[in-house]
């Protein structure tokens, strides 16, 4: 059984004591954080406390915590053993303390509102120096889901970027375009079956495949037309440089 404490109350910590405390590999030792009201949510279960300096001892001491802060409060703990991760996805192995045995459990997925049965899915990306480390942290991922994956830092700061455009980027599509239907009285749930199949499609096909839409037939009078719609300054740039990055990929000029 591993002896496990998180340290950090938010989304990805709530996620990962949710899965561990009722995982029979796993024994849940302590949370840490300087919330306390957010600690209420560990303490019936599992041992609190709001001191990064009063640490048990265990296997696992995960940093589930804001990135910014990961190097300052890694290096504040006061470690014997075991090995010390973090769970960020642009920030290097490195900036743990190198007198420690160190390592990365990356969960590649955005936690808010996660269906539970959907959690098996989510890939894992582990990472360490040692081998028997890697083991330990290997097992520990498969707690959380059926797929894991060593990826090295590197890889792993260029799978966040690439994230970023797929999950974030595509999100902040989908705000702009309820703003255009808020703005012109249209309901925005007319658009939920279309972006449920371009999201289904994705599944099956390269995102090369799906691409459909005026860019991407050359529709020149189309998307003149859309620019002439869009009075916001800012939407026209981000149609413009939407268009002439599909248009440049299918090799095609606007």
């Amino acid at each position: 059984m591993l002896k496990v404490i998180l340290i950090g109350t938010g989304n990805i910590s709530r996620f990962l004591y949710d899965v561990f405390i009722s995982h029979p590999e796993v024994e849940m030792v302590q949370v840490v954080g300087r919330n306390e009201k957010a600690l209420e949510y560990f303490s019936s279960s599992t041992p609190v406390s709001n001191s990064f300096e009063k640490l048990e001892d265990a296997d696992v001491y995960i940093l589930a915590i804001n990135d910014n802060a990961i190097e300052e409060v890694s290096h504040r703990l006061n470690i014997k053993k075991g090995i010390i991760v973090h769970t960020a996805g642009s920030i290097s192995i490195e900036v743990l303390p190198k007198h420690l045995r160190r390592g990365i459990l990356y969960p590649l997925q955005t936690l808010s509102g996660i269906i539970p049965e959907k959690m098996r899915e989510i890939p894992i990306c582990v990472e360490a120096f040692d081998r028997e480390d890697y083991e330990v942290l290997h097992q520990l991922a498969l707690c959380i889901s059926d797929r894991v994956e060593r990826i090295d830092s590197e890889q792993r700061k260029q799978l966040h970027l690439a994230a970023v455009f797929a999950n974030n980027f595509s999100n902040h599509m989908y705000y702009l375009a309820s703003e255009i239907c808020k703005d012109h009285e249209v309901p925005f749930d007319l658009l939920r079956p279309l972006i449920r199949e371009s999201c289904n499609k994705i599944m099956s096909f390269s995102p090369y495949e799906a691409q459909t839409g005026p860019a991407r037939r050359g529709d020149l009078s189309t998307l003149e037309e859309h620019l002439n719609m869009l009075t916001n300054k800012k939407l026209q740039q981000v149609y413009t440089t939407l268009s002439e990055s599909i248009q440049s990929t299918y090799g095609k000029k606007l």
